[in-house]
C-alpha cells in the first residue's frame, strides 16, 4: 500500500507530532522558567540581607549564562551544545528536533519524562548527554509483562500501564511475572516508566 498522501487526506500523524512537540516544548520553558525563578529569589534573598556583591554576581551569572557561556564554548570546542527534555525515549530540544538518547545512558541514569538534558554534539559527531534538571519522583510497585501486540516491556502498577526501555529490562535480567520498582514523574501523567530494582522473580 502507498506511503502517499492524498491532496484532501488529512496528516494526522504529522499533526500529532506537531502537538506533541509544542507539549514537549511548553513542558520545557516551565522547567527551564522554574529554574530562573528559583535563582531570581536567591538573588533577592541575598539583596536582602545586605550582600549586594554575591546578589550582583548571581545576576550577572543568570544573565550571561545561556547566552554567553554557551556560545563561548561552542566558539572554543567547535562542539554544539542543546537543552532539551527526555520524553521517555528520546531529547526533544528547545529546536523542536528529536535526538535519540541511548538506552544505556536512560536506562543507568533511571531518566523520566520531563527530565531537562544538556546534549553536547561534538566536532567528531560524538552526542554526550547529561543529567542537569531532573523533575521530581515516586517509586511505584510494579509487575513486568510483555506486550503481545507490540513485542515491548510495560510495567503495570497502580492501575496504569507504563512502557520501559528494553536495555532497563536486559540489565536487570528480568523476565515477565517479576514484580519490580520503578521510577515515575511524581505530577502529570506519563507513558513511560524507569526500572529501578527487581523485588522477586
Amino acid at each position: 500500500m502507498p506511503d502517499d498522501i492524498f491532496e484532501n487526506e488529512p496528516d494526522v500523524e504529522s499533526h500529532a507530532n506537531r502537538v506533541e512537540f509544542a507539549d514537549t516544548r511548553n513542558q520545557l520553558a516551565v522547567q527551564m522558567l522554574k529554574k530562573m525563578r528559583d535563582s531570581i529569589t536567591h538573588v533577592i534573598q541575598l539583596l536582602e540581607q545586605g550582600d549586594s556583591a554575591r546578589a550582583t554576581r548571581h545576576l550577572v551569572d543568570l544573565v550571561t549564562h545561556n547566552n554567553g557561556l554557551t556560545q563561548d564554548l561552542e566558539q572554543k570546542t567547535g562542539s554544539r551544545v542543546l537543552e532539551g527534555v527526555f520524553d521517555g525515549e528520546m531529547m526533544v530540544g528547545a529546536d523542536g528536533a528529536r535526538y535519540q538518547v541511548p538506552e544505556n545512558y536512560a536506562s543507568k541514569s533511571r531518566l523520566v519524562e520531563g527530565d531537562i538534558l544538556k546534549l553536547t554534539i561534538q566536532p567528531d559527531g560524538t552526542h554526550v548527554y547529561k543529567q542537569i534538571g531532573p523533575v521530581e519522583r515516586q517509586r511505584l510497585f510494579g509487575k513486568l509483562a510483555l506486550d503481545s501486540s507490540t513485542q515491548e516491556y510495560v510495567v503495570t502498577a497502580d492501575d496504569q500501564v507504563y512502557k520501559v526501555l528494553t536495555a532497563s529490562v536486559t540489565y536487570f535480567k528480568a523476565m515477565p511475572g517479576d514484580e519490580v520498582v520503578v521510577v515515575v514523574p511524581r505530577s502529570g501523567d506519563s507513558a513511560f516508566a524507569a526500572v529501578e530494582s527487581i523485588v522477586s522473580s
